[in-house]
């Protein structure tokens, strides 16, 4: 049984949420628990979610409050504190500049990392992947805390604690762990073998405002005041995923995978969750990037030429796009699945579906949220009938 805390927190102030945050370490054990995650003369590395270069109050990283909040609380235990991340789109500084993480971590003497300088590692005991490059200062790290934003997402259908870490491949070998995985119950598996290499070892999710519909970069704000807290990274996502409307954890790829490999806990009744019921947390009309399950053939061919057929593909809102190319920029497949076509004064993106991996780095990146990701008519009918 693995405890998470569950919190209300109504608005981003940080008197207000370092309150909250101090009651989810009470109700997991207090000082004890810390000090027993945080043992004297740790190196704590802080791993927030800084997806682009983002404004400060955008739903696409992690709140800025957020952050000040957990360095009050993790100073107490350690000296040594430092931040990063690896956005998949932009440079690490100015992606932390903007969005306000730099300024605070000036303020409280926490070291910036950029992320650039990887290590190699090899893990024995993974799931599928055993062989890494890795942001030093994460693996160097003694204790990581992962401090995700709670956001749908195009592949995985939902991002949080685990998918987080993704964040930890330095720069462009992200779009190459895309090329490799394409498949999202393989990505997903390799996110789990990504954090045991890390040593993940705690995760504060921020849920006060979250991100529904066409995420993780392009969809709406959703205020749901939450913060979820807790060792075991799948128990705080399986917690976040019944709050937004997936009943079934496993209807999600990351928690499917981790439940079918035994990588952590996932099943609602081997969670204790601590502080809120779940019940009067859960968000109303919540907008899901994707729909949970999937559709299955016993033969292998005809299950992947299926797939083909009922996966959903990026599709460009034409009136949102602006021709600024980043859609080609960024596509992992070489040569690039994405031409550039010129209509009138605008050039606009066209894929080769034949090509396309449907890892979605083109929609998880559109700088204006010009491409969102739909249904072929067989995809809808067969998710419906899936449903019955």
């Amino acid at each position: 049984m693995e405890n998470v805390a569950l919190l209300k927190c109504m608005e981003y102030d940080v008197d207000l949420v370092e309150k909250k945050l101090r009651q989810g370490f009470e109700l997991l054990g207090g000082n004890d628990f810390l000090r027993k995650l945080i043992p004297k003369d740790s190196k704590v590395l802080l791993k927030p979610n800084m997806l682009s270069i983002e404004n400060k109050e955008s739903p696409v990283v992690t709140h800025y409050v957020v952050f000040e909040a957990v360095i009050r609380i993790i100073m107490e235990y350690s000296n040594d504190i430092s931040f990063g991340d690896s956005p998949g789109f932009g440079d690490s500084r100015k992606a932390a500049e903007r969005c306000g993480l730099m300024e605070v971590a000036n303020r409280y003497g926490v070291k910036f990392e950029d992320f650039k300088q990887s290590v190699h590692v090899k893990l024995d005991n993974s799931i599928l992947c055993k062989s890494w490059d890795i942001a030093k200062a994460a693996f160097e790290a003694d204790v990581v805390i992962s401090l995700p934003k709670l956001k749908t997402h195009a592949m995985a259908y939902y991002t949080g604690a685990v998918k987080n870490q993704f964040g930890c491949i330095p720069g462009t070998q992200k779009a190459t762990w895309h090329t490799r995985m394409p498949d999202a119950n393989n990505f997903c598996k390799m996110l789990l073998d990504l954090n045991t290499a890390v040593g993940t070892n705690f995760a504060i999710l921020d849920g006060i405002i979250a991100m529904e519909g066409n995420g993780p970069k392009s969809g709406n704000p959703y205020k749901m005041n939450t913060l979820i807290m807790g060792k075991s990274l799948t128990a705080v996502d399986s917690t976040a995923v019944r709050l937004i409307g997936y009943d079934n954890p496993l209807d999600t790829p990351v928690l499917k995978e981790a439940y079918d490999s035994k990588w952590g806990v996932v099943l609602p009744g081997d969670i204790n969750i601590l502080g809120e019921k779940l019940e009067s947390m859960k968000a109303k009309n919540f907008k899901l990037c994707r729909k949970g399950g999937n559709f299955y053939f016993i033969n292998p061919k005809v299950t992947n030429f299926l797939r083909g057929m009922i996966a959903p593909n990026p599709t460009l809102i034409i009136d949102k796009c602006i021709g600024c190319g980043r859609c080609k920029e960024v596509c992992p497949e070489k040569p690039s699945a994405i031409d550039m076509v010129t209509q009138g004064h605008i050039s606009n993106p066209k894929w080769n579906m034949n090509q396309c991996i449907r890892c979605f780095c083109c929609q998880e990146l559109c700088p204006v949220g010009a491409i969102e990701t739909k249904y072929s008519n067989l995809g809808k009918l067969l998710s419906k009938l899936d449903k019955r």
